[in-house]
């Protein structure tokens, strides 16, 4: 793999946690915690794998210039900066969320999870769709 490789397995990392998280909030609603734990664990863990990917890339290469014009570039950007901010609070809120778990101390984990999951959600899912729009909409033309 070649660092030219990692935008696809970022988004591909992206995609991955969105299916866990999903699948994790499902089996918590049915109940079933050692699931939701278990799903938990592994949307951390590949949402983990997705930073180091994404560090290593971007000590690599600065920046890809998104190519769209027009009024794409508005949503594209509106997408990418709230993406880039949640993922801040994020890398704050999910440490916090697995604390809380770790300690069993559900109380505060249902609570700060109610906050973290849907941003969890909107920065794994916004993730998949900057690098279609970066990488395969508009890479190769001005469209």
């Amino acid at each position: 793999m070649e660092v030219k490789d990692l935008p696809a397995l970022n988004a591909s990392l992206n995609g991955l946690a969105t299916v866990l998280l999903a699948l994790g909030y499902i089996f918590i609603k049915r109940k079933n915690i050692e699931a939701h734990r278990n799903l938990m664990v592994a949307a951390g863990l590949t949402s983990a794998a997705f930073l180091v990917s994404y560090l290593i890339y971007h000590f690599n290469v600065v920046s890809m210039p998104f190519k769209g014009q027009g009024n794409i570039r508005y949503v594209y950007f509106a997408i990418l900066i709230s993406h880039i901010l949640l993922a801040m609070v994020i890398a704050v809120l999910v440490p916090k969320t697995f604390w809380h778990a770790y300690r069993q101390d559900y109380e505060k984990h249902r609570k700060v999870a109610r906050v973290t999951f849907p941003l969890w959600m909107y920065v794994s899912i916004t993730g998949v769709v900057i690098y279609v729009m970066l990488y395969h909409l508009y890479a190769a033309s001005g469209a």
